[in-house]
């Protein structure tokens, strides 16, 4: 997806004061009913610019299949386009990057790229990735549990004129972990497929995917 210039100058900017590396703008069919929305870049989608690769990336593709989804069904973007990090000690005595949650600043200064995509693909489903994207779109501040797999009618926010306001429209968000949650957390396992199993039929039921 082509973005103006200035909107891109202005997110570098507002990010420099940051430990952000890489950019990473979005990924795939720009006509897509389903937009996923995720955090943020890690390591591996900084440094070859595309969106969910590496453990995370495979196994929401296993998660896509499931419900009858492929990347090129959808089209995939975040909260954050650049790699937050965070530098940590290792054993050897030495530092390394480490990924870490954006902060609402980090946010705030990607806000106008996301609130861009999605007024031009309007989709009929947004999924967020995690409680950061959640939080982002919604402002609301439930914690994940309590809304997985939930269809939520609502409008999201939108930044105008430095400030958050709400959308006039109103938008179905679809609430998910992330999907690297189950690698440090397998017992969310069964919680994540029974949000699946919800999300499938949705889409078979708004005819988002074949029905089987």
């Amino acid at each position: 997806m082509e973005l103006p210039d200035w909107l891109l100058d202005k997110a570098r900017e507002k990010m420099e004061p940051y430990h952000v590396e890489g950019f990473v703008l979005g990924q795939g069919n720009e006509n897509a009913e389903v937009v996923i929305v995720g955090e943020a870049p890690g390591e591996n989608e900084a440094v070859k610019g595309e969106p969910f690769i590496g453990r995370a990336g495979d196994e929401l593709d296993k998660q896509l299949a499931y419900v009858g989804l492929k990347r090129e069904d959808i089209y995939i973007t975040s909260a954050v386009r650049s790699r937050p990090y965070k530098w940590v000690k290792t054993n050897k005595g030495g530092e390394r990057k480490a990924n870490r949650k954006p902060n609402k600043k980090e946010v705030l200064a990607h806000a106008p790229i996301l609130d861009y995509q999605l007024e031009k693909l309007s989709p009929s489903l947004i999924i967020t990735l995690g409680g950061v994207a959640y939080e982002r779109l919604t402002g609301r501040g439930d914690k994940l549990a309590d809304v997985l797999g939930q269809v939520i009618e609502t409008p999201i926010k939108e930044l105008r004129n430095e400030e958050y306001r709400l959308s006039y429209k109103s938008f179905s968000i679809f609430p998910m972990y992330h999907p690297a949650a189950v690698f440090y957390n397998p017992k969310i396992k069964g919680d994540i497929y029974a949000s699946l199993d919800n999300l499938k039929a949705y889409l078979a039921d708004h005819n988002l995917i074949e029905k089987s």
